[in-house]
């Protein structure tokens, strides 16, 4: 899987014009790589996924949001989509620094995922202890979310990043 990740990128950066400069990260969905435009200024995040499942929920989410003209939310900066290629299954925005929401690719629109109320519980108090003294701004920034009809369960700080 991780060769057909590194084709895309070499595909999306010469059918774009970019040249990718490193890794930014990884995880379940994918691969994030910063790259930096041959045609433009400034270095971008490219997000090459795994799956078109996550992909398509990603790019909708990015959509929404670009629809809905929200850059940002309680003061948490979200990555403004540059563009996405359905065929190589990536996403391509804007990198931003702390405080940011990013990493929409376990997200659900226009409803939560169905649990059973003891695996939400099991869930708050998980992220209760991952985000510690931060929770009740998660949450906030949770219901800001699901006001646009976004549910974001895949949540850390890695990508809920207060600092």
């Amino acid at each position: 899987m991780e060769d057909d990740l590194k084709r895309a990128s070499k595909t999306y950066a010469a059918r774009y014009s970019v040249t990718i400069t490193k890794r930014l990260g990884s995880g379940i969905h994918g691969i994030v790589l910063r790259a930096q435009s041959k045609l433009q200024a400034g270095k971008t995040a490219l997000k090459l996924h795994r799956e078109i499942s996550a992909y398509n929920l990603e790019k909708a989410v990015y959509l929404r949001l670009r629809e809905r003209s929200v850059p940002e939310l309680l003061g948490f900066k979200i990555p403004t989509l540059i563009r996405f290629d359905d065929e190589l299954l990536a996403i391509e925005m804007t990198i931003v620094k702390p405080p940011f929401l990013l990493d929409f690719a376990g997200a659900t629109l226009d409803a939560p995922m169905e649990f059973t109320e003891e695996i939400w519980a099991d869930w708050r108090v998980a992220k209760q202890d991952q985000f510690g003294q931060d929770w009740p701004v998660v949450t906030l920034v949770l219901n800001a979310l699901a006001a646009h009809g976004i549910y974001l369960h895949d949540i850390s700080p890695n990508n809920i990043r207060f600092r």
